[in-house]
């Protein structure tokens, strides 16, 4: 509605609020790599490599499965109840983490993490979509990317800050010995805690959804959100589409079946090629392999560690850039974008390693490949997530799609080392401009654009699309 003054204040509140769930993602995600060293070293793993990673995935099995639930949990309790769950999931493990004296219990806290992060990454930014309006509905969204992005930095800094200066020549004896080696990797995991408490707290003061509410038919409750939100034109006008998107039952219960309709398949599909994607664009390697990357390039390890700080600093400023350009732009322009310019950076990147160049022309590639992904698949990826899925479906269509970027992300990280070995550096890279290449062709093909519309305009426009087919 072109006139609607709607309160931007509350949708900041609400949209900061829930994306501390995405703060936290990037937070515990990160958090364990500056503990790497000593926890080995406490735990007597630092010479069994299939346990140190053990230490590093085990997060990542539980991002599965917490993918898996947050579906189930999120069509039946709403987006709110199991954000607080993930709240109260988070804070456990940071507690836990830090607290133990042996190596099972550190993975069992791990694993719960784990569930907190494929609940959040699923929920946080369905959440703001559900509660945006469609004009600025992608700025909202990117704010969980962006939260993200500065749950990183704050692990890197945090990790920095808290570990004592380590004098060179310690042998794992004495850095066992260390501060570091008996304390300080638990600070880095107990840091957590004032985020996630103040996550568990203030989402209590948060509504739930009212695309959620008018599913199980609360309308009531729903106009209120809304008038809040918009006014009362606004609320009784938004209120109206999704009852027209419900009217075959918001409280039936959802049927697998369902999903493979002709309507919602093909949505579904959408979702999931996208997910893969924004994974098997290989960016996350340059962020978990950077020691491997930058060294092959010619760095030193002190270089190395800089370097992390420059593409750290690129990936926050140019999710700002994506947070500008969404809702003028559009989604499928930025996702064009992403995967052809990194289909290009990356053959370049690639020639790079092939004809040995070293040292800046590799660091200035791998920076202007985070800008693009930063500004465009990085956070356009799940604002297109958290608005295709119909209504009724939402939760566990979105809970379907995290579900798969995280198998995604699984078989990218497991993949790496295999594909460096048999291919080299510049191999590696060339198939991943490759893949950039199909991402470009299906995204070209098969998403419509989203921008300035809302969530029942989307749901009619994408069902009609395959009905006419």
């Amino acid at each position: 509605m072109q006139n609607t003054k709607f309160n931007f204040k509350y949708l900041l509140f609400l949209a900061l609020v829930s994306a501390m769930g995405g703060f936290l993602f990037g937070y515990d995600w990160v958090v364990i790599g500056g503990a790497k060293p000593f926890y080995e070293l406490y735990f007597s793993i630092n010479e069994m490599p299939s346990l140190q990673g053990w230490a590093m995935s085990s997060a990542l099995v539980g991002c599965i499965f917490g993918a898996v639930i947050s579906g189930l949990v999120a069509d039946k309790y709403g987006r709110k109840i199991p954000l607080i769950l993930a709240a109260a999931l988070f804070t456990l493990s940071a507690f836990g983490t830090g607290y133990v004296d042996d190596f099972t219990p550190f993975i069992v806290y791990r694993l719960i993490g784990g569930l907190g992060i494929g609940l959040a990454s699923t929920l946080s930014p369905m959440y703001i979509a559900e509660i945006a309006p469609a004009k600025y509905r992608g700025q909202f969204v990117a704010i969980n990317q962006l939260t993200i992005v500065i749950g990183i930095l704050a692990a890197q800094i945090a990790n920095f800050l808290i570990a004592d200066t380590i004098p060179d020549g310690l042998n794992d004896d004495q850095m066992l010995a260390s501060w570091n080696g008996q304390t300080g990797w638990r600070w880095m995991f107990w840091a957590e805690l004032i985020p996630a408490g103040l996550f568990f707290i203030l989402m209590f003061l948060v509504p739930k959804s009212p695309r959620f509410l008018a599913k199980i038919n609360e309308d009531s409750a729903a106009l209120d959100v809304l008038k809040r939100i918009g006014g009362s034109r606004y609320a009784n006008s938004e209120l109206e589409n999704m009852k027209l998107t419900l009217k075959e039952g918001g409280k039936q219960k959802i049927k697998l079946s369902e999903l493979r309709s002709k309507k919602v398949l093909p949505i579904l599909t959408i979702g999931i090629v996208l997910a893969f994607f924004q994974q098997w664009c290989g960016i996350n390697i340059i962020f978990n392999y950077a020691e491997e990357i930058f060294t092959a390039a010619g760095y030193s390890v002190g270089d190395m560690l800089f370097n992390i700080i420059i593409t750290g600093s690129v990936n926050l400023i140019f999710t700002f850039v994506a947070m500008r350009t969404v809702d003028s732009w559009g989604r499928r322009k930025l996702m064009i974008f992403g995967s052809i310019g990194l289909a290009l950076v990356y053959a370049l990147l690639g020639g790079a390693y092939y004809f040995e160049f070293k040292g800046l022309p590799v660091l200035i590639l791998v920076i202007v490949a985070i800008a693009i992904y930063s500004m465009s698949l990085a956070p356009i990826t799940w604002v297109v997530l958290s608005e295709i899925f119909p209504n009724r479906l939402r939760g566990v269509a979105m809970s379907i799609a995290t579900f798969s970027l995280w198998i995604a992300s699984f078989i990218l990280t497991f993949t790496f080392p295999i594909l460096n070995d048999l291919l080299g550096s510049y191999g590696t890279f060339w198939v991943y401009s490759g893949i950039c290449i199909l991402g470009y062709l299906f995204i070209k093909s098969k998403l419509p654009e989203t921008k300035g519309k809302s969530l029942e305009e989307i749901e009619f426009e994408l069902t009609n699309r395959t009905d006419e087919k």
